[in-house]
This record gives C-alpha cells, structure tokens and sequence, in this order.
C-alpha cells in the first residue's frame, strides 16, 4: 500500500512543483493573482510531501479519491497560470483571463488543501489526534455520509479500543439506516477492520463488530466480498473462543449471511461451524461434563464411564452400588438444560438417546429389519446402512469441540437462551435446501437439543428451534437417505421431537403452528400405520382457523394421503376417521382462495383411495367435485382437473353400487 500511495502522490507533487515555477514567471498583469495561487499551491505541496512521508499509515479509499481529485486539480492550475506567462507582445493583448477564474482555482486549491489535511489527520495514530473533531473533508461536500463512513473506519484503523468500539457502533447504525449506506461501507475497505476489532476488541467493540458485519451481508455479492476478506475464520475463532454474548451476535450473523446467500453453507461447515453452533445449542440442554468424554475406543457404557467416575473420588468399590442408585448418579449429572427439575419424560429421552450413541460406537450396524407399515417396506426404497457413519460422527459429538466452557455456567440467564436462539437461528439457515449439513446435524445431539428446547426453551429459541426442525424435514422429505438415517421410527431423539411437535399442533400455539405443521408433513413417509396420533390433531386444524395454518394442514395431510405416501390407505382411512371429511366439504365451498384448491386435492386423494367410504357419502363429496369440476380454478390446472376427474369417477362407481345394494 505504502509503494502503491507514493507513486500515486509523484504526479500532484510534480504537477505542484511546475505550477510553481510558471506561477514566478506569469507578467507583470497576471502578477498578483499568479502569487496568490502560488501561496496556495506551496501550501499543498508540503501536504503532498507530509502525505508521501506518511504514505504507510494513510487509509487507502479517500487517498485514492483525494489525491485523483488534487491532481485534476493541479493540471487546471498549471494550464490557467502557463496563459499568464510573457511571451511577446501579441500574446500580452490577447490573453484575456477573467478575474472569475482565478477565484475559482482559488476556492478549489483550498479544498484540495482541506482535503489533504484532513487526510492526514484522520490517519493519524489515535494519540496523536487527541480528541481532535475532524470534521468533512471539502471532497465530500455533497455526499456527507461518505465522508462520515470514511471517518469512522479510518477510526478502525488507528483508533483507540474505546473509539473504535464506537466507531463500530456507528457503522451499526449507519448500516441499519440505508442498504446503500451498507454497501458503501464494504466498498470503502470497512470490512477488514471489522474483522480485526472481531478478534483483537473489548466485548463490546466485538459485539458491534458482529452485528455490522451481519447488516452489511445484505446480498450475495456483499456476502460474497465479506468471504473473501476472511469473515468465516473470524467467526469460527469467535465461536470456539469469545464472550458468550459476542458468540451469539456472531450466530447470528452467521445466520444473516447463510441466509442471504445459500452458496456459502458449505464454507462455513468446512470450518467446523456447524459443530460449534450444536455444541452452543446442547450446553446446558443435554449436559454433558468431561467427565463422560469418552476417551478409550475400549468398549464401555455410559453406567461404566459413571462408575469410574465416581470411584476415583471415593474408596466405596463398584460392586457396592446398586442399579438404582446407579439411575439416580444419570440423573443427578445429567442436568436438565433449564436447572435442576424433578426427573421427567423428557430427561428419560435425554439419558436413553446418548446411551444408545455409545452403543452404536460400541458395536458394528446389525442391520434394521424393514418395518412393514413403513415406507421401508417398499420394494422400490434403497436400504442404507449408517454403521460406519454412526461410528465416526460419535467418535467427536460428545465433546465441545474445544470450546471454552469456562466460566460459562454463571453467565447472565438472557445471555445464555440468546445464545441458544442465535444457534438455532444459524442451523436453520444453514440447513435449509443443504444435505450434508442436514446430515451433519442430525448425526450431532441437535435433534435432541431440539426436542428439549421446543419442550422448555424462551420464546424466541423455541422459534428458531421449530424452523430448524422445519428445514432439516424439509430437506429429509427430498432425501431418502438422510430420511431413513436420521428420522428412523425407533429413534429416541426423532420420537423426542415428533412428541414435541404434536403438544405444539395441539395446543395450537400460534407462534409454533406453521412450523411444526409443516416438519410433521414433511415427516408422512415416516409414520407407521400403527401411528394413529398424528393424523387426529393436524385434521382438528382445518376447524376454523387462521387461513395460513388451515393451508399447511391440508398440505401436511396431503402429504399423508397421496400416492408417494406408501402407506396413503391408512391415512386416507384415518383422516375420515378423525372427522376429516366434512372440514374438507366446508373448505371446499366456501374456504377462502388460498385453502379452497389443497383441500379439493386432498379430498380427491381420499375419494380415489376410499370411494366406498359411508363418511364421505353422507358428507356428499361426490356433490363437491362435480361442482367443483367446472370452477375455473380447477380446470386451468391439468394435473388437478385429471385428478378431480379420477376421484369422482371411482366415488360414482362405489356410491351408485351402494344405492343399488
């Protein structure tokens, strides 16, 4: 940079220099106005020379800009004063120079002299400026803002901890005002700095850090610039090394970027950010002390790692204790994420999942039977086996990745859910449309950090956490094989956060619905037909409520009932079982646009599947659908005409045998 601003600074100097030399020479009529300029021009000249010595510390954005404009400056000046030059008589009586345009180089030398200073100064080590007010430069006269952008960052650069904390806090706000006030900052070299008060600030500057550099990733190209300039690696320091509450700006941040820009999931989990933000997400949710690290690949257990435990902190041998003491010690250890509550269902779940980690690391995949009532059994589905790969990942889930826990079980109660609500955040965003960060996800503890914080989590960590069940279901639907890996029926940690996800849908929490809706819909081919639980409460849904939470319910229930779902038969019997059928005859009519088509769809599937249903004929369905063949809305759509028309074919066959019979 320093080689880059002197040869950039050797043009205005020499320009100076000429302009000086033709200033002496200008005849007697031009004389005065010619050293007046002069003055002004040996002014800037020591600047420039201060400017060059000084090259190294200079803040390269308004350089550029100032020095260009000084020497666009300069050449109008040695072009004004060569005119005033004595060269003969002809030229003396020709040259008519309005006393105007002396006025005007005047005014501009005196902004590129302002300019130039205030260079200077603000690139200035902090002691050096004092408390000094450093004002606009002339150059940004018309747009005030980029001078105060240029300001603050140079701030960045030379600044005080303290003044840059604030400097940083104004880049906040600036970005908070205006994307293009965003955009300006990236442009203008804001980033780097911000990186470096991320990893070497006080809490506060680190924290302000975070959040401006998650406003700036607005759009993907901004994301992309940030990227390059080293954003991920910071964040990963931060998230294995920083304050508690900095690391849930940086979550979220993370999830900021992730968000608006898709492509960068990938280089945030080749950075073991994923690992870091479950191990955040399980502190305090599923408990887990060094004490358990496994650190043998000898086989061992969970009671066995307990035992030894508790035998090197008394004389009392292993065989003196009895199993029911041995359950109270898992209990005891174990902590519930929320402090110390009575054991509950819930804490069972915590304590029968990470035994079974430990014994699938213990011995080799046997191999699932299929199950017959799921989608398992269908001879078109792909048996896969998670052995190896449940092998490798318990090999690092139960540790905290390095993390340093110190200290951490006294932070302020707030800092710890907003940490765990920024967690969320960025897995969901990170797992949204993305595989193998699904994968990586769910072969962690997440699910059951999942399932407990939708259970106790705050409010706002309960919401991110639905969405990030949301986005890993949605992701899980498309992908046989992380479906049958992470969402196996007998799963305790899937029918943790299944169980969840009902008391949610059924107790019709407003905030939740959406989500939970959606993930158990996503989740259809999962379900056995013994599974008579699920169905119930999405049907009680289509009951007069809000037309977004009536719409993902037929949706969801679709999803149950379609040809793709191998067990659709059940379901199509279980929906008119659990009262299904004439929500659907209401919706039908007089639903409001948005329901009105899923649920003919859905009513269609369950005609087509159970025509002979006596439900469905006392509901008059068949009624619906010849009316509902002729609406326009119906006819437009092919697929949905030629689906409408099948169902109410085979509902007319059934029904007209019936009232033969």
């Amino acid at each position: 940079m320093a080689e880059i601003v002197k040869q950039l600074l050797a043009k205005p100097i020499q320009l100076s220099d000429q302009v000086t030399k033709a200033a002496e020479e200008a005849s007697s009529s031009f004389k005065q106005e010619c050293l007046e300029l002069k003055s002004k021009i040996e002014k800037l000249a020591s600047l420039l020379r201060q400017a060059a010595r000084a090259s190294s510390d200079l803040y390269e954005r308004p350089t550029r800009r100032i020095i260009y404009d000084t020497e666009q400056v300069l050449d109008k000046a040695l072009s004004l004063v060569l005119k005033c030059r004595a060269n003969g008589l002809m030229k003396r009586v020709f040259s008519i120079i309005p006393a105007a345009a002396f006025r005007k180089m005047s005014s501009q030398l005196e902004n590129c002299i302002g300019d130039v200073s205030w260079l200077l100064r603000v690139s200035a080590p902090a002691e050096e400026r004092g408390d000094e007010y450093l004002g606009l430069p002339p150059i940004a006269a018309n747009e005030p803002i980029l001078g105060l952008i240029w300001e603050q960052i140079a701030i960045l650069h030379t600044g005080s901890v303290d003044d840059r904390s604030d400097a940083a806090a104004s880049l906040v706000s600036l970005a908070l005002d205006n994307d293009r006030y965003g955009k300006s900052i990236i442009e203008e070299g804001g980033v780097g700095p911000l990186l470096k008060l991320i990893k070497e600030g006080k809490k506060e500057g680190q924290e302000s850090a975070a959040r401006a550099i998650g406003l700036l990733g607005r759009d993907a190209e901004s994301v992309e610039q940030m990227i390059q300039a080293g954003v991920i690696s910071a964040f990963a320091k931060i998230l294995k090394e920083g304050p508690m509450k900095v690391q849930g700006v940086v979550a979220w941040a993370v999830s900021e970027l992730a968000g608006n820009y898709p492509k960068c999931q990938d280089l945030f989990a080749q950075h073991n950010i994923i690992r870091l933000l479950v191990s955040h997400l399980a502190f305090e949710t599923v408990q887990e002390h060094s004490k358990y690290a496994i650190v043998s690949n000898k086989p061992t257990s969970i009671h066995a790692v307990l035992m030894a435990s508790n035998n090197s902190n008394s004389n009392s041998s292993a065989n003196s204790v009895k199993k029911e003491n041995d359950d109270e010690e898992i209990k005891n250890r174990m902590q519930h994420p929320l402090g110390n509550r009575s054991p509950n269902h819930m804490h069972k779940v915590v304590t029968s999942t990470m035994a079974m980690h430990i014994a699938v690391k213990q011995q080799p995949n046997q191999g699932n039977e299929a199950n017959p009532n799921t989608e398992e059994s269908n001879p078109k589905s792909n048996g896969v086996s998670n052995g190896k790969q449940g092998h490798q990942i318990n090999q690092q889930s139960y540790s905290y990745s390095g993390i340093n826990m110190k200290g951490r079980e006294l932070e302020d109660p707030e800092n710890k859910a907003y940490m765990k609500a920024m967690a969320a955040r960025a897995l969901w965003h990170l797992a949204k449309g993305n595989s193998e960060i699904c994968r990586s996800i769910t072969e962690s503890r997440a699910l059951l950090c999942f399932a407990v914080l939708l259970e106790r989590g705050a409010k706002e960590v309960q919401k991110n956490s639905a969405m990030a069940v949301m986005q890993i279901t949605a992701m899980a639907e498309k992908d046989a094989e992380l479906r049958r890996s992470a969402f196996k029926p007998n799963s305790p940690a899937c029918k943790a956060v299944v169980d969840q996800m009902l008391k949610i849908i059924e107790k019709a929490d407003t905030d939740l619905l959406v989500p939970c809706v959606k993930a158990i819909g996503n989740l259809a081919k999962t379900f056995r037909a013994t599974e008579t639980r699920i169905v119930g409460p999405l049907v009680r849904l289509l009951d007069e409520r809000e037309a977004e939470v009536t719409r993902e319910a037929l949706i969801s229930l679709t999803k149950f009932a379609c040809t793709e779902n191998y067990l659709h038969l059940d379901h199509c019997k279980a929906i008119i079982s659990a009262g299904g059928a004439k929500h659907l005859v209401q919706l039908g009519y007089f639903g409001e646009h948005i329901v009105q088509k899923p649920a003919l769809v859905l009513l269609s599937y369950i005609a087509l599947y159970v025509p002979e249903s006596e439900e469905l004929a006392k509901d008059n369905v068949l009624g619906l659908l010849e009316w509902a063949s002729k609406q326009s809305f119906i006819t437009q759509v092919e697929s949905l005409e030629a689906l409408l028309q099948e169902s109410k074919s085979r509902l007319e066959l059934y029904q007209s045998r019936g009232s033969r019979g």
